[in-house]
C-alpha cells in the first residue's frame, strides 16, 4: 500500500484552476522529484498534500486514511509528514539547538555538530536550510516534502544542501521534492514527475524521462534547463 494516495486533486483559486486532476501514489521508501516551470502547480500539490491547501475535489490519503479536514487530527497528521520550504522561517533570535529542539543526534545527519550555540544570523544560507531539514526531522516523520529549498542559495552553497538530500534517501526516506537540481533528480530519485499546466504530464524512471521525453513539453523543458553536454551523458 502506497504511503500517500492522491486522487484526482483539483485546486482552484478563483477562476483559476491551479491542479487539474492530479493523480500520485509515493511508495514507503521512494524519492519522488517532481519538475516544472514556474506555475505549473508544483508547490501547491505540496501544500494539499500536508493540508496546508484545502483541495477542491479529490482526495488525499496517508498510511492508508484520508487527510483530516482540519483541527487537531491534522494538526497530529502533519507530526507524520515534514516540510521544508525555500524561505527558512527559523527563529533569529534562538541558537540552532532551540531551532531544531533536539540534540546531537539529528545535527550528526545534516553535518552541524559543531554549530549547535550559533545563531541564524551566523550560518550561510546553506547552513540555515541544513537547519530547517534538520528541525523537520526531529519530529521524526515519516515522509518528507521538500519545496525547491536550493533555489534560493548561491551556486557554492547548493552541494552542502544537496548532500544531505542525497543522505536521506540512502537512509530510506521517504521524500517528495520539488526541485531545479536536474543533476540530483537524475542521480537519486526513484520516480520523476514533470508537471505542466496543473497536470501530471510525465512520470517515470529518470532516465527514461531525460533520455526519451514523450512529449514535446518535456523535451523542451529538458532542452532549456540542461546543458547540451550534461543531457548528452544522462542518455
Amino acid at each position: 500500500m502506497p504511503i500517500l494516495a492522491l486522487r484526482n486533486i483539483v485546486k482552484r483559486y478563483g477562476a483559476h484552476t491551479v491542479l487539474d486532476d492530479v493523480s500520485l501514489d509515493v511508495e514507503p521508501g521512494e524519492v519522488v522529484a517532481i519538475i516544472g516551470r514556474s506555475g505549473s502547480g508544483k508547490t501547491t500539490l505540496l501544500r494539499c498534500i500536508n493540508g496546508l491547501e484545502a483541495i477542491d475535489a479529490g482526495s488525499v490519503s496517508f498510511d492508508g486514511a484520508p487527510l483530516p479536514p482540519g483541527g487537531a487530527a491534522l494538526r497530529e497528521l502533519r507530526r507524520h509528514i515534514g516540510i521544508v520550504f525555500q524561505s527558512l522561517n527559523l527563529f533569529p533570535h534562538h541558537s540552532v539547538e532551540r531551532n531544531i529542539t533536539l540534540g546531537p543526534t539529528i545535527t550528526n545527519k545534516v553535518d552541524l555538530e559543531d554549530k549547535l550555540a550559533a545563531y541564524p544570523a551566523q550560518l550561510s544560507g546553506g547552513q540555515q536550510q541544513r537547519v530547517a531539514i534538520a528541525r523537520a526531522l526531529a519530529m521524526q516523520p515519516r515522509l518528507m516534502l521538500f519545496d525547491e529549498i536550493t533555489s534560493a542559495l548561491d551556486p557554492e552553497l547548493v552541494g552542502e544542501v544537496v548532500k544531505v538530500l542525497e543522505r536521506l534517501a540512502s537512509s530510506g526516506m521517504t521524500m517528495v521534492l520539488v526541485t531545479h537540481e536536474m543533476g540530483f533528480a537524475r542521480r537519486t530519485a526513484d520516480t520523476l514527475v514533470f508537471m505542466h499546466q496543473g497536470r501530471v504530464w510525465e512520470k517515470g524512471p529518470p532516465r527514461d524521462l531525460f533520455a526519451s521525453p514523450k512529449t514535446p513539453e518535456l523535451e523542451g523543458f529538458i532542452q532549456a534547463v540542461i546543458e547540451p553536454n550534461e543531457l548528452k551523458d544522462s542518455k
